[in-house]
């Protein structure tokens, strides 16, 4: 096996994760390199999810039984997890919802019906970037059109990154909310935070982070991005698909309206008039996903044992060796940043003239799982004259052997495509 530095022991880790054991189209090992979509999930967060079910499935909140009290403290204690994984002031400020997207439509929509200072209205201008995920373009898109404020955005340079040499323009006195992914699921970039958010501090204006790509892959600390909201998804992370979250700044989430009325956002409720609970249980109307919290904190308890710095070592050391090999494959162009400095474990390619999808479909009949499309990120693609791409990614269990068998891969599809 290929020697890395800072690689972990991936061997012990995949005992971990049974899926990464199945044998797929007749009996063909499962290389699976689509983590930027969805992370596999280790025994310990299936476990968790099992105990919750077959000891303590209740609903939340207000219920005197043994299994309301302890389904709370499970889905408080999950809280709680979350807050000291991402260095949250307050556990008040950690609101879960049932992805990012949700969480980033939860910003959108308390800008457009809250009171000033806060409002986004016709007057005001609304900054995101070419690079972001649909999540992160449509909700601003839907809110500027109801409200009448400006939608602007940063392009992309040639090699991948964040074009910011107009940034005093682009982000001015206009400008009420300033929305950036942190790491790119389809470029793989990291971006320049600490600029950013400097600008946006200068002229009043709030910062949303989508950290989907981030918070999976390297230690995440929301008072350093000194944003002043933070969304991020569970399934990318290790846990079970159906819960998100979106941290907040305490005063912030106090001062701005909710998104959903229901059950638990509530204080007190007459024919006439509502009033609402304190943060986070403003925003989190109804039944909340309590056996996915459950898995969440479970997941990040499984995260922790082995360390964010060490996956995130892990990784950069694999994103290294998978862009030298992936340069050797003829015809291969990647679409991103061309080496692993400033970049997550994501890598997007074209392969000559073959489309995509007929990489992705050849390459799955090999057993090796990648993702074709424009991810979601189609501005991307509409920016390099390209219809979609071919979408490697890794996480702590990838190996190099993994990215051996997905060049060879790529040297299969070239012949079989002639």
């Amino acid at each position: 096996m290929t020697h890395l530095p800072g690689l972990l022991d991936t061997e012990a880790i995949r005992k971990d994760f049974p899926i990464l054991d199945r044998r797929v189209h007749d009996g063909k090992t499962l290389v699976y390199l689509d983590n930027a979509a969805t992370s596999q999930t280790p025994r310990q967060v299936i476990d968790a999810l099992d105990e919750y079910y077959e000891q303590h499935n209740a609903n939340v909140h207000r219920g005197v039984h043994v299994l309301a009290e302890e389904a709370t403290a499970l889905y408080e204690g999950a809280r709680d997890k979350v807050a000291e994984f991402i260095n949250a002031p307050s556990r008040d400020e950690v609101i879960f919802t049932k992805n990012a997207s949700e969480s980033l439509n939860l910003v959108a929509n308390m800008l457009g019906w809250a009171d000033e200072p806060y409002r986004v209205d016709h007057e005001t201008e609304i900054v995101i970037t070419e690079m972001e995920h649909h999540s992160n373009i449509v909700p601003w898109q839907l809110l500027a059109q109801r409200t009448g404020a400006k939608l602007r955005w940063f392009g992309l340079t040639d090699d991948g990154r964040l074009d910011l040499s107009d940034l005093e323009e682009v982000i001015n006195e206009k400008t009420k909310i300033v929305s950036f992914v942190l790491v790119s699921n389809i470029l793989g970039t990291q971006n320049p935070v600490e600029a950013i958010v400097r600008r946006a501090q200068e002229v009043g204006a709030l910062v949303c982070i989508d950290a989907s790509q981030a918070a999976p892959h390297m230690p995440m600390d929301v008072q350093a991005l000194q944003a002043d909201f933070v969304a991020f998804t569970g399934h990318k992370m290790c846990g079970p698909t159906g819960i998100g979250v979106l941290w907040g700044r305490q005063e912030l989430l106090e001062d701005l309206p909710p998104f959903l009325g229901g059950g638990e956002m509530i204080e007190t409720v007459s024919m006439h008039s509502s009033t609402y609970a304190p943060a986070p249980h403003k925003f989190e109307a109804g039944t909340p996903p309590v056996a996915q919290a459950v898995g969440l904190g479970a997941a990040i308890d499984y995260l922790n044992s082995i360390g964010m710095d060490r996956i995130l070592a892990h990784e950069h050391a694999l994103t290294e060796y998978a862009m030298k090999r992936l340069l050797e494959v003829p015809d291969l162009r990647v679409i991103g940043p061309a080496t692993a400095e400033d970049r997550g474990a994501a890598i997007s390619f074209t392969l000559g003239d073959i489309h995509p999808h007929d990489v992705g479909q050849v390459l799955d009949e090999q057993g090796i799982a990648v993702r074709v499309g424009h991810h979601c990120a189609r501005p991307v693609c509409l920016r390099y004259g390209i219809p979609a791409t071919t979408r490697a990614s890794f996480y702590l269990y990838s190996t190099p052997a993994e990215i051996d068998a997905l060049v060879d891969g790529l040297e299969h599809v070239r012949n079989f495509f002639g």
